[in-house]
C-alpha cells in the first residue's frame, strides 16, 4: 500500500477515534462517522491562540482532541468571564450553526491543543437527512445550558469564599474527596468571578481551618460536614 494511502487511512481512523469518544456521537452508526470524519477538519491550536472571538461568523462547532479550550466572555470593563473549559471528547460551539449573530463568546486554547473543526454546511445538510442528530445536538447544548445555570447560581452568590465553597461541595461530596484543578488558579479564579490573589486568600483560609489541604494539581476535602455547614451559614440557613 503506498505511503499516501497509508497516512489517510491512520488519519482516518484518528478521526473516527475522536469521535466515537465524544459524548455527542455516541451510538451514531459507524457509516455516518466516517461520513463525518470525511469532512471534519484537524486545527492545531497553540497555547494562548484564539479559535474565534465572540461575533465571528460561524465557521462550525468542535470537538476537542487534545489540549484544554477556554470559552469565555469580556464584560465592558474588559475583565474575562470564563463559561466553560472544554477538554478532549467535548463538543462546543454547536449553537452557533443556527445563529445569524455568529460565535456567542471567545474560544481561547489554554493549552497547546488539536480540535475537529466540523464545518457547517456539510453538517446542516447531514442534520436534514438524519434528524436523529439535531435532537443530539439540542441534547449537547441542553447540557451546556445546565453548566450556564450553575455557573449563574455561582455568580449570584454574595462573596468569593460563597462561591468557592459552592464549587468544593458541587465537586467534592465526602470526607477526603480529591477535586482535581483541570487547569491552573488563575482559570478557576476566572470561573469564580475572582482575581487570583482573592482566591489564594480564600484557599488559605479553608486551610488554616482544616477543611481543605491545596496542592498544586488538586483540592483535597478535609471536613465535607463542616464545609456545608459553612455554606449554610453563608446563605443564612444556620
Amino acid at each position: 500500500m503506498p505511503k499516501s494511502l497509508r497516512a489517510a487511512d491512520l488519519k482516518l481512523t484518528g478521526l473516527m477515534s475522536t469521535l466515537r469518544c465524544s459524548q455527542f456521537f455516541i451510538g451514531v452508526p459507524a457509516d455516518d462517522l466516517t461520513t463525518i470524519a470525511g469532512f471534519a477538519q484537524t486545527l492545531a491550536v497553540p497555547k494562548g491562540s484564539y479559535l474565534f472571538h465572540e461575533g465571528d461568523p460561524s465557521r462550525g462547532f468542535y470537538v476537542v482532541q487534545s489540549g484544554a479550550i477556554n470559552v469565555h466572555r469580556v464584560n465592558a470593563a474588559g475583565k474575562e468571564q470564563v463559561i466553560h473549559i472544554f477538554r478532549p471528547g467535548e463538543s462546543f460551539a454547536e449553537a452557533a450553526l443556527a445563529s445569524p449573530t455568529g460565535y456567542p463568546a471567545d474560544a481561547r486554547a489554554i493549552e497547546t491543543s488539536t480540535v475537529l473543526l466540523l464545518p457547517k454546511a456539510p453538517v446542516l445538510e447531514l442534520i436534514g437527512r438524519r434528524p436523529d442528530l439535531a435532537l443530539r445536538m439540542l441534547g449537547s447544548m441542553s447540557a451546556h445550558l445546565r453548566v450556564l445555570v450553575g455557573m449563574l447560581d455561582d455568580l449570584t452568590l454574595k462573596d468569593v469564599e460563597t462561591r468557592l465553597v459552592h464549587w468544593l461541595l458541587r465537586h467534592g461530596r465526602t470526607d477526603a474527596a480529591v477535586v482535581p484543578l483541570r487547569g491552573t488558579k488563575r482559570v478557576l479564579a476566572a470561573e469564580l468571578g475572582t482575581s487570583s490573589e482573592t482566591l489564594s486568600r480564600t484557599l488559605a483560609r479553608l486551610r488554616d481551618g482544616g477543611l481543605i489541604s491545596v496542592g498544586a494539581k488538586a483540592i483535597t476535602i478535609c471536613d465535607h460536614t463542616a464545609l456545608a455547614a459553612l455554606f449554610r451559614h453563608h446563605l443564612g440557613e444556620a
